[in-house]
């Protein structure tokens, strides 16, 4: 299944290219609701809560309340109480990144303290990767760790995982099709994977070995078409 991502910056939707360089602004960011409405779910990230340079708050809670699909919410959730609220607003889950490390650790108070408040089922982990090691404070700092080491230790306090390849984000080179299968056999739990996603043939390879795919700059240029994909159903 194709999930559509929703990534706000400075109040647009946006597509930067590892995270860094924007290529492309869209100001209707409710009207991506339509665009997208083929689509039973879709991710929605503040990069600007990420990055620690604002907050794009209203348009989440806008998102979230006018949707008629699940939305899935992450981007500079720090504390419990930030979770419960987006919850609240209408999400169906929220994905945590940077807050589920510390010191270069899996951070398990934090996330024990998380399950506990919302339930692990509504609880994804990001696990994005950058030279195969996780990367974490809006893809700026790179931890030691790789994902296959500490899935085990996040698996009992969340749903599934978010794993964006930062290599490729944005490129339109397509993603690393090795990199996820082997991913795979880490866990059994549900796995969305993203990062230069661009073709048919990568999301079919994908739903070939249980996951989904999160796509942005592919749909956004018209790549893949936002509507008649045939993928968009679970």
């Amino acid at each position: 299944m194709i999930i559509p991502c929703i990534d706000l910056q400075d109040g647009k939707a946006v597509q930067l290219v590892r995270g860094r360089r924007r290529v492309l602004a869209v100001d209707n960011v409710l009207g991506l609701l339509d665009r997208f409405r083929d689509y039973p779910i879709i991710h929605v990230i503040d990069l600007d809560a990420a990055m620690r340079k604002g907050s794009n708050a209203r348009w989440i809670k806008q998102l979230c309340r006018q949707a008629d699909r699940k939305v899935r919410v992450g981007g500079g959730i720090r504390t419990v109480a930030r979770a419960a609220q987006i919850l609240s607003w209408g999400a169906e889950k929220i994905i945590v990144g940077s807050a589920a490390f510390r010191d270069g650790k899996v951070n398990q108070a934090f996330l024990v303290n998380l399950a506990a408040r919302v339930g692990r089922k509504r609880v994804i982990v990001a696990l994005d990767t950058e030279g195969g090691r996780i990367v974490v404070r809006g893809w700026r700092e790179r931890l030691k760790l790789r994902p296959d080491e500490v899935i085990p230790a996040l698996e009992p306090y969340c749903s599934g995982f978010l794993s964006t390849f930062v290599d490729n984000e944005g490129t339109m080179k397509g993603t690393n099709l090795a990199w996820f299968r082997e991913l795979r056999h880490a866990t059994r739990l549900p796995i969305t994977a993203a990062g230069g996603i661009r073709s048919m043939r990568e999301v079919r390879a994908l739903e070939k070995v249980g996951m989904h795919a999160a796509v942005g700059m592919a749909i956004y240029t018209g790549k893949l078409a936002a509507r008649k994909t045939g993928l968009g159903r679970p």
